[in-house]
């Protein structure tokens, strides 16, 4: 194990666990620089760099130097980092806004009180409200009168202003708020974390129910939130015991000192601990947060305004790390939009009317109710109003400008909105702590409150991000099983029979969706810019990775993914043969990667009809990314791969075929045997026939001029290679790792000034186009066998070249031969010269968030 080595840094002393390469000491120097001087950094460092670790022992090096030595200074601070190189002059407008805005809290946010304040009021013994994300937080109505117990306050009561000195003298250290994608890449912080001389620091981890809630009556159930809610409340007669019991793990000194999490710990840990204590993980990791320097979340619950404002994150003055932010458009985007059915609207309006019948709160629940009244009856008579889309399928679009001005004459302004916001604040204020008073469910306060934050963003600024929408109406059609109404026979009798239980019934389903098309709206109280730029160098020597791209299969076919050719068994099996090839050519774990569910189950049907399902499992054991289901499921699939590479029996490895933009693609650490391949097939454009894609492309046209941003085609590029270059990034995790990156598609040979200039810039340096398929199988197992030789110290266990070329035919071996190893010649783009489809510019508030679009996904 190497020795910790120290550096001093900026004046600032940072423990780093073993010596750090080149790429590791720039992104820190980066770091200390922007803390030490409150400016915002952008820094991007490629797959496997070790760029998490120099981001955790930066900070927190900081932070305790802050603790020692001076007090700290007000800041807003923003480390944004992205896997995977990409140009750094064209990204400068990219992350301008986006990661800017996102610490800016309003005026009300600033006044409030913290969560964490309220509950060290009360002993931190209950939570007054809970929050709403991945279906997790919702408001709580329910308030438990706690016992009140003295700490040690700051006077407030006498003019002796001992309070106010003392209140100055006490050090205001920064938290570090460290958002990243997805649980998965928590997990993986918190180890490296685990691995630092700062692993004993303060910490907590947020999270939804799925992943903390320990309570074994509230697991099983689909809506966890209303669950634990009623049992909170002693509905059913029974409350969460779990919940009363949060005290014994609340605190940091007992969590550490008496319960045994001294170093760094994940969810699963704090889980294991509740389950042991009989006590809620899920609250005391919200309690500790109070107390906690560093706190880890994915990172829309610091993106979101509504996840923000529910749990009290007050980003002002704190230290925001933003990990993998390449995401981020997205996120921001859909923080900032909302989609709801009408049914939901329904529910809240006829909710709303009992709450007047039974005479509570009348007043207030009827302008909720007839705000939903109108709402409806406007969607009602906007159906008229609604042309074909495809089959089945009709939609009706207007600006955000239009819905405005029919909003007026429905009679909700900016001022009736006002008044509509502070009755449902009203919903979830209780007055006194004693008094239990009905409220409307938590999902239909959710529905109104969701849609009360787009609204707000709609009328904000005198309705300058009006612009920046578009509202759909619409409509489509779904099957669901349901029981037909009992209908009497000529005698009157009513005879049910068993086949027509369960009949399935098309459904129509009609949905409004406010979509916001510009990312800065969601942040839009701050701009500022990053002073602080850096571009690391990758840690790998080139040798250590293959990348090729393949234009035709066993047979000679060409391989263009396009739709139509997918559509065709020849397609089919000529892809399904190449992947058997590369199995055979390479030991150990392979990843292949398509760009849709729908194609990798149209794969699966046809390989499983033609026997070439069976020849790939003779080879391989072969595991497929599951659409949907359960946390559990997919973690024990993922076992299954990793134990089937592990403890090999008379297969060598396995084959994990999943999806881009899926759960695999991205946040999980395929290091060396679990990925020494890494084949996609095609480039995963997304649906061109989806209407918000459909908007978004115009929206980009619209303003590319004025504001200088993309146009909607070159967007779409993006888009695509995006995610194609995040399922690339599954292979080479640290710098000893090693493997082949496998590109099937003929369009990266035909047309290489498109489609190679939008892959990460470490990986397009490398590429090679193989003029056949089996030059490119001969280079792609003489380079496997030479890794596998180079890491077991030998020849031994590589794998034969005549068995991977063994189902070539004489006809396609007569052409191998040594093909030259010289990179395709591709100047970088040079942003000062030459103008570039991946270029923007900043013009404005509302430009320099759109340039998020075009950049923030182009090279990773």
């Amino acid at each position: 194990m190497a020795a910790p080595v120290d550096y001093t840094i900026g004046g600032v002393k940072i423990q780093f666990p073993c010596k750090a390469y080149p790429s590791q000491l720039a992104m820190m120097n980066s770091i200390v620089r922007g803390l030490n001087k409150s400016q915002h950094c952008l820094l991007e460092s490629p797959t496997g760099s070790g760029k998490s670790l120099a981001l955790l022992c930066s900070t927190l090096g900081w932070q305790q130097g802050q603790l020692s030595d001076r007090p700290a200074k007000r800041l807003n601070h923003i480390l944004a980092t992205v896997s995977g190189f990409m140009q750094i002059k064209a990204l400068f407008s990219v992350y301008l806004v986006i990661l800017i805005l996102c610490v800016s809290p309003s005026e009300d946010s600033l006044k409030k009180q913290s969560l964490a304040s309220r509950l060290s009021e009360k002993l931190q013994s209950s939570v007054q409200r809970e929050t709403e994300n991945d279906d997790d937080f919702q408001p709580d109505r329910k308030r438990i009168r706690t016992a009140e117990v003295k700490v040690n306050e700051v006077c407030t009561k006498c003019p002796c202003s001992c309070g106010e000195e003392l209140a100055n003298k006490r050090p205001k250290i920064p938290k570090i708020f460290f958002g990243t994608r997805t649980h998965k890449q928590i997990k993986q912080i918190a180890h490296e974390l685990k691995r630092t001389m700062y692993s004993s620091v303060p910490m907590t981890i947020l999270s939804s129910r799925d992943h903390s809630c320990v309570n074994p009556s509230v697991a099983p159930h689909a809506n966890r939130n209303e669950r634990c809610k009623d049992l909170r409340e002693g509905k059913e007669g029974h409350s969460c015991r779990f919940f009363h019991s949060v005290q014994r793990m609340r605190d940091q000194s007992t969590l550490q000192f008496v319960h045994g999490l001294k170093q760094a710990w994940d969810i699963e840990e704090l889980v294991s601990l509740g389950k042991r204590l009989r006590a809620c993980s899920y609250y005391a990791a919200r309690e500790l947060m109070s107390s906690a320097n560093v706190i880890f979340c994915p990172y829309n619950y610091l993106l979101d305004p509504l996840i923000r404002e529910s749990m009290d994150i007050n980003l002002d003055g704190q230290i925001l790390v933003l990990d993998e932010a390449h995401n981020i458009e997205d996120c921001a985007r859909e923080s900032a939009s909302y989609t709801m059915d009408q049914n939901s609207l329904n529910l809240c309006k006829q909710e709303l009317e009992s709450m007047i019948t039974a005479k509570i709160r009348p007043e207030d629940h009827t302008l909720l109710r007839n705000f939903c009244y109108g709402l409806l009856n406007w969607i009602q008579e906007s159906q008229s109003l609604m042309k074909e889309r495809g089959y089945e399928s009709s939609s009706k679009v207007w600006s955000g400008t239009e819905v405005v001005n029919i909003f007026r004459t429905l009679g909700i302004t900016p001022d009736t909105f006002g008044m509509l916001k502070s009755v449902l604040e009203k919903e979830e204020r209780v007055e006194d702590d004693l008094v239990e008073l009905p409220t409307i469910t938590s999902a239909s306060s959710t529905v109104l409150k969701k849609l009360f934050i787009v609204l707000d963003f709609l009328y904000r600024g005198n309705c300058r991000f009006a612009d920046d929408y578009r509202v759909a109406l619409q409509k489509s059609y779904a099957w669901t099983n349901q029981a037909p109404p009992d209908v009497p026979d000529a005698n009157g009798f009513i005879v049910r029979r068993q086949r027509q239980r369960n009949a399935r019934v098309k459904t129509e389903v009609l949905s409004l969706g406010f979509w916001c098309l510009n990312p800065a709206v969601a942040f839009s109280d701050l701009g500022d810019t990053f002073t602080v730029q850096l571009e690391a160098n990758h840690v790998i020597n080139k040798s250590q990775v293959w990348v090729g791209t393949v234009g035709d299969g066993p047979k000679g076919k060409k391989l263009c993914a396009t739709f139509q050719h997918t559509e065709t068994y020849e397609f089919q099996d000529e892809v399904g043969e190449l992947l058997l090839h590369v199995c055979q050519a390479v030991s150990k774990g392979v990843l292949c990667f398509v760009p849709s569910y729908k194609m990798l189950e149209k794969l699966r049907d046809r390989w499983v009809n033609t026997g070439l399902w069976e020849k790939m499992e003779d080879v391989k054991t072969v595991v497929t990314e599951p659409r949907g289901g359960a946390k559990g499921d997919f973690d024990e699939l993922l076992q299954h791969y990793y134990d089937a590479i592990k403890f090999s029996d008379h297969r060598d490895g396995a084959l994990l075929i999943a999806v881009c933009r899926g759960k695999v693609s991205e946040g999980l650490d395929f290091t060396d045997d679990n990925a020494r391949a890494v084949v996609t097939i095609g480039i995963p454009f997304p649906n061109f026939k989806d209407l918000q894609v459909e908007l978004k492309m115009a929206y980009n046209n619209q303003h590319s001029k004025t504001r200088g941003l993309l146009s909607g085609r070159d967007w779409y590029h993006i888009q695509a290679f995006r995610a194609l270059n995040q399922a690339l990034g599954r292979c080479i995790r640290h710098k000893n790792d090693w493997g082949a990156l496998v590109l099937v598609d003929d369009r990266y040979r035909n047309n290489p000034n498109k489609y190679i200039t939008g892959l990460s810039k470490w990986v397009r340096q490398l590429v090679h186009h193989h003029n056949s398929f089996p030059i490119a199988m001969q280079s792609l197992v003489a380079f496997s066998q030479q890794q596998r030789g180079l890491s077991e110290g030998g020849p031994a266990g590589v794998q034969s070249p005549d068995r991977a070329l063994s189902n070539i035919s004489n006809t396609e071996a007569s052409v191998l031969k040594e093909e030259p190893r010289t990179p395709l010649s591709i100047c970088p783009i040079d942003t000062q010269r030459s103008p570039s489809p991946f270029q923007t510019h900043k013009h404005g508030n509302g430009a320099a968030g759109e340039a998020l679009d075009s950049h923030i996904s182009t090279h990773f």
